[in-house]
């Protein structure tokens, strides 16, 4: 080999040069490709890190610590369920459908007249409910499966997307996430009966949001004879930015008389106040 590289010096090095340029090329245009094209060419997050295992945790903690009432449900079944949903399937081309298994295994319904709405209020909202023991969407068994978690599958693969899912306002709507907390909540607002609660954030110009999900999805499904009572909560030690008689609230109301749906609406309480009366 000491041979080769002394007449024919500038060969060698020229055939080797080319070689290891040839190689770095070739790999950053695959990591190129990879990058925009493969598993990671959504704008959100990929799927939750062991994601079947959390689901099967959780349910097992729900169904056996949390509430003991739904010891009945099979979790194996329901696990299964959820990764049937969307495994293998396209991400961007979510049907409620698809979560039709997965909803009949463990629907979303609570006692009459203890179901809490929220918007732009998560913390509060469940503060509020574990008080008065009343129940959120993220209380029912699917919702505390799925709360903070993400997933997506790709076509013809058994194995999630650890990479990248896609981000519903630079990719698509119809994803797997964000369909199934719609169909989750338009079955959980179609179960209310009786009187129910929305707690809503009165620091915000407009406390209620027509293109959130309870404006898009929960309000638009309360049947005829539900009460809402709208509580408008603003931060301690700030003045409110909306009330009951803002636009936004007198739009919520339209809603809800076009669906014969009775409306109480309570306003300028702080979160400290809001939760002392509760």
């Amino acid at each position: 080999m000491a041979d080769c590289c002394t007449p024919r010096k500038k060969l060698c090095w020229c055939v080797l040069l080319f070689f290891l340029v040839a190689g770095i090329t070739g790999g950053a245009i695959g990591i190129y490709k990879w990058h925009y094209s493969g598993l990671n060419r959504w704008h959100g997050a990929g799927s939750t890190a062991d994601f079947q295992k959390i689901i099967q945790e959780r349910c097992d903690t729900y169904t056996q610590t949390i509430r003991p009432g739904s010891r009945s449900r099979n979790c194996q079944a329901i696990r299964q369920a959820f990764m049937s949903a969307f495994i293998s399937k396209d991400p961007c081309k979510a049907t409620k459908e698809d979560y039709n298994s997965l909803i009949n295994l463990a629907p979303p319904t609570v006692p009459c007249g203890q179901q809490v709405f929220w918007s732009k209020t998560k913390e509060l909202a469940h503060e509020y409910a574990k008080r008065r023991r009343l129940m959120t969407l993220e209380d029912t068994l699917l919702g505390y499966l799925a709360d903070g978690l993400r997933w997506c599958g790709e076509p013809g693969s058994s194995d999630l997307n650890i990479w990248s899912c896609p981000d519903w306002r630079k990719d698509c709507r119809t994803n797997y996430l964000s369909v199934f907390w719609e169909v989750l909540s338009e079955r959980f607002a179609e179960s209310a009966c009786n009187t129910v609660r929305v707690v809503l954030n009165g620091s915000l110009e407009n406390a209620f949001d027509s293109m959130s999900t309870f404006g898009r999805v929960e309000a638009p499904n309360l049947r005829p004879q539900v009460e809402l009572e709208a509580w408008l909560v603003h931060d301690t030690g700030k003045p409110p930015s909306d009330s009951c008689s803002g636009s936004s609230i007198r739009k919520l109301k339209s809603i809800l008389d076009g669906r014969n749906v009775k409306f109480r609406c309570m306003d300028n309480l702080s979160r400290d106040q809001f939760l002392q009366r509760s």
